[in-house]
């Protein structure tokens, strides 16, 4: 699943708002009912997690943390326990609970964004954070990607054409 672009929807009174149609229907595709809600580690916007998508996360952070490590063990609990399973209902909404509304500055307006494998919900004021100005953007993605010859994406992608990216980046590393 990779979910791409952004969308604004309303949050009501209650803490319910849309999923945006193009998401849920992803979602409804590949057999997710059900969304793990989280506060972003980095930034003030709340991550919802497909639950397949969830368990591969959870997966990767127990292989990078030490259970018998006090400190490895903490960022675990904290990790899980921020964490709540919402379901879409009927009318293709989700309740947001309070807390999250709080911790991530929600009210009225709220902007859905894409991330590939998940999807980050903000606050409209502040939707624009993320984002580098388009100068600085070109730059970064300059440095990242501009520094290979004829880079192509192989495997998965559908043109056959040399090495994967992936493949590449750990080359340069």
């Amino acid at each position: 699943m990779r979910f791409l672009g952004n969308m604004d929807a309303k949050l009501d009174a209650k803490g319910r708002v849309f999923v945006p149609a193009s998401f849920r229907k992803l979602l409804q595709d590949n057999g997710n009912d059900k969304l793990v809600l989280r506060k972003d580690v980095h930034q003030r916007c709340l991550v919802l997690y497909p639950e397949a998508e969830w368990f591969c996360t959870l997966n990767q952070l127990r292989r990078n943390l030490n259970p018998w490590n006090a400190r490895h063990q903490m960022i675990f609990r904290q990790f899980v326990s921020d964490a709540e399973v919402l379901t879409i209902d009927g009318n293709g909404r989700i309740l947001i609970p309070k807390r999250y509304q709080q911790l991530a500055g929600l009210e009225g307006e709220v902007r859905f964004i894409g991330m590939d494998a998940v999807i980050e919900v903000w606050a409209k004021e502040l939707a624009d954070r993320p984002f580098l100005a388009a100068e600085e953007f070109s730059k970064a993605m300059e440095s990242v990607l501009g520094q290979g010859e004829g880079m192509y994406c192989g495997e998965g992608c559908g043109d056959g054409w040399g090495e994967t990216i992936r493949e590449m980046m750990e080359e340069k590393q």
